[in-house]
């Protein structure tokens, strides 16, 4: 309240814009904006905004691999706020690598691409699956991988952010950094996955197939644990439903489908086959064999192939950014 008696709206600055972009933003101001420690005009601000926010992080290399950092992210992300990602390069104490502030250049192209591809997908239902599965054994073991889900993750949200209605289908991974706006099912197995899957994409437009769904798993499970009894123990496996092949046998004309291939050898050549022996639209393509792809990784390097023959090759560069170039060929078949 004024001395002159005149009220003082304290969340006004919250309220009149179109974009908040908060730049630079330090590993402490991310831990309060993710909480909510409102003990700042900064912070007041932001919980009182009610337009698209924009983060763009800015510390050293060891500030910004923290854990703490990343579950601030992963919160921020989850609360549908959008990060502008942190560029690498020399940082201030001298170290080369991840932390620097996103160019004000690069703020202002993402900001615009935001309001440019806002609305693109509105309309449009996609089904993504993301993750792993596990196989069960008996009560406290199953076989699994190492799929971490970041990259289905990051394919939902860029979804939901361009106006889609999204289900992502996430086996036993992380829910964080999740965008409220994805309607999310968490299963365990690949025959979980199978049903739901198989349930949701007669209502779709597209789906993007990410999850690292087992091939096989066990022909039985036991309903003890286990026990340690001989040298050898030999486990009998059966294949599990292909989730894939069986969308692409029912998949109708206006459907669009996406499948990954993470492959180890001959990776161009599997992809191929893949492609077309479950009648993929087009084939997402990453190696084990190059640094900073696949699992449980922040970035990814990718190559798409297209059942037309058009192939499309990417550097490395984070899984937020990989989802864009997904996302982005799948409207032009939308």
């Amino acid at each position: 309240m004024k001395e002159t008696g005149e009220w003082t709206n304290h969340v006004e600055l919250g309220k009149w814009a179109d974009a908040f972009i908060l730049a630079p933003v330090t590993a402490n101001t991310l831990a309060k904006l993710a909480n909510g420690y409102c003990d700042n005009l900064l912070i007041a601000t932001y919980l009182s905004a009610d337009c698209p926010i924009f983060f763009a992080p800015a510390m050293d290399l060891d500030m910004y691999t923290h854990p703490t950092t990343s579950a601030s992210i992963s919160k921020l992300l989850s609360y549908g706020n959008i990060e502008l990602p942190v560029g690498t390069g020399e940082l201030a104490s001298g170290l080369e690598g991840q932390g620097r502030m996103c160019e004000p250049e690069d703020i202002l192209i993402q900001v615009e691409q935001y309001f440019e591809l806002g609305n693109s997908l509105t309309g449009k239902t996609i089904l993504v699956n993301a993750g792993p599965t596990y196989e069960r054994l008996d009560p406290v073991r199953f076989i699994g991988n190492y799929s971490s889900g970041k990259m289905g993750k990051a394919i939902a949200n860029e979804l939901a952010r361009r106006g889609a209605y999204v289900h992502l289908v996430l086996g036993p991974a992380s829910k964080d950094g999740i965008d409220a706006k994805v309607q999310l099912t968490q299963i365990e197995s690949a025959e979980e996955m199978y049903e739901t899957c198989i349930a949701i994409f007669s209502k779709c437009d597209a789906a993007i197939l990410s999850a690292a769904v087992a091939d096989y798993r066990p022909a039985s499970r036991a309903d003890q644990k286990i026990k340690k009894n001989d040298d050898n123990l030999s486990l009998e496996l059966i294949k599990t439903k292909d989730v894939l092949y069986n969308l692409g046998k029912t998949k109708k004309e206006h459907q669009t489908l996406v499948g990954f291939a993470l492959e180890t050898q001959n990776e161009y050549d599997n992809a191929v086959i893949k492609l077309e022996k479950k009648n993929l639209d087009f084939i997402v393509l990453n190696s084990m064999n190059d640094v900073g792809a696949g699992f449980g990784t922040d970035t990814n390097k990718v190559t798409i192939l297209e059942r037309n023959g058009k192939n499309h090759n990417f550097d490395t560069k984070p899984k937020t950014e990989v989802a864009k170039d997904i996302v982005s060929l799948l409207s032009t078949y939308l």
